[in-house]
């Protein structure tokens, strides 16, 4: 049966959302779920530790901070459809967005509990406000705000003050005071005071760390950026929209190379702790942006291609479920690798951590099979979606 282009547009999103958490899972597993405990290099074998390093290199730097500016361009995308679906029916969603965002606070305080340093989710809730405000806007005025937010002022704000007053020094958020807690707590096992830790001090770490690191803004930004995207139909499957994401892939991967060499010269090897702080940050944020759109316009081209949808059809089940993969992979993720569960963190390098975050990923997939056969969406999805509507 033919597809209609709407089903094809929310295929390829699906797939694309799935391919985001899935990044994140495989990041996650690298960092032991924020907890640092690796073993000892010197009670492994050199072919091991090499290999160990090589698979950090290669995951951080294809995914780090990439899967989450993907997923953050989605949330704007979605943002989207359900407004316009709203909006067709002559109503406004944006307040009822509002509500949604506050149930999504609760959702991040639920992934919290098992995973040390906070969660995304919380952020979101936060910064989604800003697609309430802009929901009205033209498209030019959405456009120009999302470019200045990706610009890091509040960065280069603080860079212009430690010119022109060497003294100046960043504002002291606290955040490696709340993360050593929270990982200490982690290291004690207790549960109680690991889940307690996790939903108060762990989540202020973690939005703490956001705003210190930049990714406050860029977040903005990015919803802003992934809310055009819906606008102008960039996913629905058109020769001029292939030629647009060809352009996209050819100048991302132009300036990917030169943001990220200003990013090894500043923010890895900055003359001082200020600089890499604030210039450094952005062109850090700056070429992982670049190399995120790598990513996407090289994943909608290979979209393209029916061998391509076959390989990745198992990324559409994984992201129709998106919400309820992501905080179950934090509890699993607890189990594996903290004292309270079976404590493998001390005996599993980064390429036995990747391995294990192979094997969760397809585990998760076979349950999302199994569910979306009976269910039409993921159990958390049902439920965020029946608590957004639930005085309609």
């Amino acid at each position: 049966m033919h597809k209609t282009p709407d089903a094809t547009r929310l295929e390829l999103v699906d797939a694309l959302r799935g391919f985001a958490v899935m990044a994140i899972l495989l990041v996650h597993n690298q960092e032991h779920f924020i907890y640092p405990v690796y073993p000892d290099p010197a009670s492994q074998p050199n072919w091991l530790n090499v290999l160990d390093k090589r698979v950090y290199e290669l995951t951080f730097g294809m995914f780090a901070g990439k899967s989450y500016s993907i997923f953050a361009l989605l949330f704007g995308f979605t943002f989207h459809i359900q407004y316009t679906n709203q909006q067709k029916q002559g109503k406004d969603f944006g307040y009822r967005f509002l509500w949604r965002l506050l149930l999504l606070t609760g959702f991040a305080t639920i992934n919290s509990m098992f995973f040390p340093g906070g969660d995304v989710l919380l952020l979101y809730a936060a910064v989604g406000v800003s697609l309430f405000i802009v929901r009205k806007w033209s498209d030019k005025a959405i456009l120009i705000t999302a470019i200045v937010l990706l610009c890091q002022p509040i960065e280069w704000f603080h860079y212009m003050m430690g010119l022109m007053d060497p003294a100046y020094t960043l504002p002291d958020l606290g955040v490696n005071r709340f993360y050593m807690e929270v990982i200490n707590n982690t290291k004690e096992g207790e549960l109680g005071k690991f889940i307690i830790g996790n939903i108060t001090t762990g989540q202020k770490a973690s939005f703490l760390w956001a705003v210190g690191t930049g990714r406050f803004l860029q977040t903005a930004g990015l919803f802003m950026i992934g809310l055009l995207i819906g606008r102008k139909q960039l996913y629905v499957s058109t020769q001029e929209n292939i030629r647009f994401w060809v352009k996209v892939l050819i100048a991302s991967a132009v300036m990917f190379n030169p943001l990220y060499l200003l990013k090894i010269a500043v923010f890895d090897n900055g003359s001082s702790d200020l600089i890499k702080q604030t210039a450094g940050v952005v062109f850090d944020m700056w070429q992982k942006f670049a190399f995120t759109f790598v990513l996407v316009s090289s994943f909608v081209l290979l979209y393209q291609s029916e061998a391509f949808k076959r390989l990745t059809a198992n990324l559409r089940f994984y992201g129709r479920m998106s919400l309820t993969n992501y905080i179950t992979q934090s509890f699993i993720g607890a189990l594996i690798y903290f004292p309270f569960g079976l404590n493998l963190a001390p005996k599993l390098g980064f390429a036995p951590s990747l391995l294990v975050g192979f094997a969760m990923f397809f585990l998760q997939v076979a349950f999302c099979k199994w569910w979306l056969k009976h269910h039409k969406q993921g159990p958390f999805e049902s439920l965020w979606h029946k608590l957004t509507w639930i005085n309609k």
